[in-house]
């Protein structure tokens, strides 16, 4: 199962444990988190589904490609970081 960490600046907001979940892409394996915490569903995804735009996902390292199907691959062993963007003056 591939492992979730959201960052401590989205957990400031909502509550986001880490963590597994199984899926071979980043839908499936969200999915599979935000059935059991649909509030942080809301908090990352937007009402069609996709990454929000303040949002980011890297899979093992690499930004995923796909923002509105989140249909990147996604192995057994892969961690999954959710990120949100930061801005500032």
């Amino acid at each position: 199962m591939a492992r979730v960490v959201f960052t401590p600046n989205i957990q400031r907001h909502v509550a986001c444990p880490e963590a597994d979940a199984p899926g071979s892409t980043v839908r499936e394996v969200l999915d599979a988190v935000f059935t059991a915490n649909p509030q942080a569903r809301s908090y990352v995804l937007d009402d069609q589904s996709a990454l929000r735009r303040h949002m980011t996902i890297f899979v093992d390292g690499v930004m995923i490609r796909d923002r509105a199907g989140l249909g990147d691959a996604v192995g057994d062993r892969s961690t999954i970081y959710v990120f949100q963007a930061l801005s500032g003056g």
